[in-house]
């Protein structure tokens, strides 16, 4: 049985999942794709990062498929974005970039974590976590014939290199045990 965490962490990953798809939706509506070519960059957007860091690590099966919800994730998705791009009322602009900030610091952390699993060093578990977080999108934007924009923003990328190296340096210094105890203690 999972605990709270992990249960926690696997619907996240689901919701960034979700969210990281719709954005391929999104350029693929964009461009006036067929049907399939919005599962094309729904997928590779979703789990295009993770499917390479998993390659690299030697962790294979890969994730999805070893657990088939992803795809069914992406397949759901992909189908309610094509039928809410024909919708006329828009979502709030700030939607889809907050969720996608969630999705790549959640995605980051993933990939991080899954290296040092694997016995990574902190330097190749940030590489990993950063290239979780942005693969995904680095090959939807070169399949849309356009250059990444991980590539033309810096700010993706800083943030996920940031945030890897955060997360590594906490579990280096321990910190959820420090802040298990601080919790169980009251800080006193």
């Amino acid at each position: 049985m999972q605990s709270l965490v992990d249960q926690i962490v696997y619907v996240s990953d689901m919701f960034g999942t979700a969210v990281f798809a719709f954005s391929g939706v999104l350029v693929a509506g964009r461009l006036r794709m067929d049907a399939f070519g919005v599962l094309v960059l729904a997928a590779v957007t979703a789990i295009g990062g993770g499917t390479i860091r998993d390659m690299i690590l030697g962790a294979t099966p890969v994730f999805w498929v070893r657990d088939t919800l992803y795809i069914w994730v992406i397949l759901l998705t992909a189908l309610l974005g094509m039928w809410l791009v024909r919708v006329p009322k828009r979502l709030p602009w700030y939607v889809l970039p907050v969720a996608d900030a969630f999705g790549l610091a959640l995605f980051t952390v993933i990939g991080a974590q899954k290296a040092l699993h694997f016995g990574a060093s902190g330097l190749i578990a940030v590489l990993m976590g950063t290239m979780t977080g942005v693969a995904g999108g680095m090959i939807r934007d070169v399949l849309a014939r356009e250059i990444p924009m991980v590539l033309q923003k810096e700010i993706y990328a800083t943030a996920c290199i940031l945030g890897g190296i955060v997360y590594t340096v906490a579990l280096e210094c321990n910190v959820e045990r420090v802040l298990a105890y601080v919790c169980q203690h009251g800080g006193g």
